[in-house]
């Protein structure tokens, strides 16, 4: 074998086994494993030393984490059982349940208060925070209504009523704890929603100037928030004061190098960095990992940002696309606006980086919405005659998961719930340059075009496409 035929065997065995049916399965339950691990590794060294210096235990950080990661692991394995069916039929009951929990949490005695905010529910050895259940609740139950809406009729109110009313009122009950952070994530889970269920370009825009206005006056109203734009604006006015975090970020990033100092050699966690462990981790990443190990942090959320991307454009059924594409948007969103902070491209919000940081919730509930996209994945229609066919695979036969439905339009209309105003019943259109009557079904478009790019779903003819600028 020549060196030339060595060399573009790579790729292509790379090509041949992404061309496998459950490549996307694979690809989704393999990134999330890994962030995971990478995430107990860096949470064990990163907490370590201020967790003995608290509680005379270095491993209590790590300990409620890997704790949480199992808890994490079983919704995994859940959230591949659940049939879509009853996924869709449960979205809103789940949806209201998680908004009975924000109203809950701003109750004193029931949710309780740390550094001055509302934030969690105590339930016996654990806590719960609902901000982060209501993100997936928003996802599931928002791609099921606007997928419900899929009869070719809908106008541009069935597509913002309740949709928009609802996310709003999730943002402000949020904002109420407070905690602007969460309320940045489920404004990008909204604005993801109605970017790829198809609103108009120009609504589009207003909704995001609108919220970007909304996101400054709060980022502005209370003191330490103004304090953080201050510090980001002006860095070195005080850096031993409110720029003191962000400053000492950038001196661990910078301490790392290429290689990194070594796995658990990292100075900044000697209390030089507060919240190590959990906001700025990819601090410690960096020191202790180098410039390679951000890079293989970045890498894996690429990868997600391509599988999710590619289950999305995939499926056939309309509301796996807008539910994968929407969950990919937000986990790669919440990424990367950690990432930008602890470089110094932002200013310091607190998301957390998903699957690494510290915080059992999060941890749970984002490992939940990985094995809800896994499920996803096994409903590609390769996937799906591969595994009525039995070639199932020893990671599927090991856990035992039940065989994918057979996606049907007119089923899944007759079974779906009714999510909002009923259908107005029009006459057929006559369609330009064809045969009266005859429509050509959104099964059989094609989603590779790249007039599909901006919408995932809906993949069929909406009454107000003219406002779309034509892209259909």
């Amino acid at each position: 074998m020549t060196e030339t035929t060595r060399r573009s065997s790579g790729p292509t065995r790379f090509g041949a086994w992404l061309a496998r049916p459950l490549a996307s399965f694979h690809l989704v339950v393999t990134i999330a494993t890994l962030l995971t691990v990478l995430g107990l590794v860096m949470v064990l060294s990163a907490s370590s030393v201020e967790a003995y210096a608290d509680g005379g235990s270095a491993y209590s950080l790590f300990i409620q984490q890997a704790m949480f990661a199992s808890i994490g692991a079983v919704l995994f394995y859940l959230a591949l059982r659940i049939p879509l069916r009853r996924l869709r039929q449960w979205s809103f009951p789940l949806f209201a349940a998680s908004m009975l929990g924000l109203v809950l949490v701003l109750i004193p005695g029931i949710g309780s208060q740390v550094q001055g905010a509302r934030r969690w529910i105590d339930l016996g050895p654990f806590s719960i925070q609902p901000s982060e259940v209501v993100k997936v609740t928003l996802v599931v139950w928002g791609a099921h209504l606007l997928a419900s809406r899929r009869s070719g009729h809908a106008n541009l109110k069935d597509l913002m009523v309740p949709l928009v009313p609802a996310g709003l009122l999730a943002c402000l009950l949020v904002v109420l704890e407070p905690n602007l952070s969460t309320t940045i994530a489920l404004g990008i889970v909204l604005v993801a929603l109605l970017w790829f269920g198809g609103l108009p370009v120009r609504l589009f825009v207003t909704i995001l100037v609108s919220g970007a206005v909304a996101a400054g006056v709060l980022a502005l109203s209370a003191g330490y928030r103004s304090d953080r734009m201050r510090a980001f604006f002006n860095p070195g006015d005080d850096p031993q004061g409110i720029g003191y975090q962000a400053r000492q970020a950038l001196f661990s990033l910078a301490d790392g190098g290429i290689w990194g100092r070594g796995l658990g050699q990292s100075r900044a966690k000697w209390s030089y960095l507060p919240n190590s462990h959990n906001d700025f981790i990819f601090a410690i990443i960096g020191e202790e990992l180098g410039f390679l190990g951000c890079a293989l942090v970045l890498a894996l959320f690429a990868l997600f940002v391509y599988t999710g991307l590619r289950i999305a454009s995939r499926s056939v059924d309309p509301f796996l696309r807008l539910l994968t594409a929407t969950a990919t948007t937000w986990i790669t969103a919440q990424a990367l606006i950690n990432i930008g902070y602890v470089v110094g491209l932002l200013p310091v919000t607190g998301l957390q980086l998903p699957l690494v940081s510290a915080g059992g919730s999060s941890l749970a509930i984002t490992l939940f919405m990985f094995g809800i996209i896994a499920n996803a994945a096994r409903h590609e229609p390769e996937a799906v005659s591969a595994l009525h066919a039995g070639q199932d695979g020893r990671f599927s036969k090991l856990l035992r998961l039940p065989k994918p439905e057979v996606y049907s339009a007119a089923k899944a209309r007759k079974s779906a719930p009714r999510a909002g105003a009923p259908e107005r019943r029009q006459p057929p259109r006559r369609p330009s340059g064809g045969q009266p009557g005859r429509r050509k079904s959104p099964e059989s478009r094609g989603t590779t075009s790249a007039r599909a790019t901006r919408a995932w779903e809906p993949n069929y003819p909406v009454n107000h496409a003219r406002e779309r600028g034509r892209s259909r």
